[in-house]
């Protein structure tokens, strides 16, 4: 009995059952969540968790292009692959990728808000593939004759993806709104936070609130201190609260589905059933083969 290869086979079909039943159950799980959540007007938003509609506009003063393609954009995501070859096969593999962490404007006929698209499962429209022999396609490097001799005839792959401004976005995320006198004082932790601000520069802590210059700060001048901050930070949250309205869209602090798509929800739920339904074949693969396995060394 080959004991190695039959526990590399056992862990093999065992993480095939586990990883396509996370898989399965996750996508499932997400895709309920889009069809559950309604969708809200901008304006009209609650705080929390929310799906929403709109046109994707370029943020003022900001020019973005694909660094690929250098075509205008709002956003974008690349990826370089290098042909490898040793003898036998070939493969691509990845050798450089990024992706833009530019904020998006969004805008419906109600408002606007701003999203941080950091942590979200982007899924824009554009998308270009194609091949060539330089690194990097926008720049001007030797790629034929001798100098392609010299660096070995090397083939690259390219994949860039763009979200571009006038395009229609589904986002579902977690939404915020500060200023416009929306956000309430919770009068303790503003008083603490402008009190951990001004610890930052205890020299100039000391030097407002040190009454007898002894280089610390008694009982009561640390009263002072609180008193102080207790009024900066009311005057703070007044000033705040005269500010225009400003909505935000970032990454949920629980375990839901941030996605920016160029898709609507009915599309995107349904590529995530498609993609459950092959989590669960590939559990149910990896189960029978988990069995037949412990069927070889007799323990079923």
């Amino acid at each position: 009995m080959d004991v190695p290869g039959l526990a590399v086979s056992l862990s093999f079909s065992l993480g095939a059952c586990v990883g396509g039943g996370w898989w399965c159950l996750r996508r499932l799980r997400e895709a309920r969540y889009l069809l559950d959540t309604p969708t809200s007007k901008i304006r009209s938003a609650a705080q929390g968790y929310v799906e929403l509609y709109g046109i994707l506009h370029g943020l003022p003063d900001a020019v973005i292009t694909g660094p690929l393609t250098g075509k205008p954009c709002v956003w974008w995501r690349f990826r370089i692959e290098e042909l490898q070859s040793d003898g036998k096969k070939s493969r691509w593999r990845v050798v450089e990728s990024g992706t833009s962490e530019a904020w998006l404007r969004l805008s419906d006929n109600t408002g606007e808000c701003l999203i941080n698209p950091r942590g979200a499962e982007v899924r824009p429209a554009t998308r270009q593939s194609w091949q060539g022999s330089m690194r990097h396609p926008l720049r001007i490097e030797p790629s034929g004759g001798f100098f392609g001799f010299l660096t070995g005839g090397k083939q690259y792959r390219y994949i860039e993806e763009r979200l571009h401004a006038g395009e229609p976005l589904y986002a579902i995320g977690e939404f915020r709104s500060l200023g416009g006198g929306r956000q309430g004082l919770d009068a303790s932790a503003a008083q603490m936070a402008v009190i951990r601000e001004w610890k930052g520069d205890f020299a100039g802590l000391l030097q407002r609130f040190d009454a007898d210059n002894n280089g610390q700060l008694d009982e009561q001048e640390w009263n002072r201190v609180r008193l102080a901050a207790q009024l900066e930070a009311e005057d703070r949250h007044r000033k705040a609260s005269t500010q225009p309205t400003q909505n935000h869209m970032v990454c949920p602090e629980e375990s839901q589905p941030f996605i920016l798509s160029s898709h609507g929800e009915d599309e995107i739920a349904r590529r995530f059933r498609w993609q459950a339904a092959g989590g669960a074949i590939l559990c149910l693969v990896g189960a029978l083969a988990t069995v037949y396995l412990l069927q070889v060394v007799g323990l079923v």
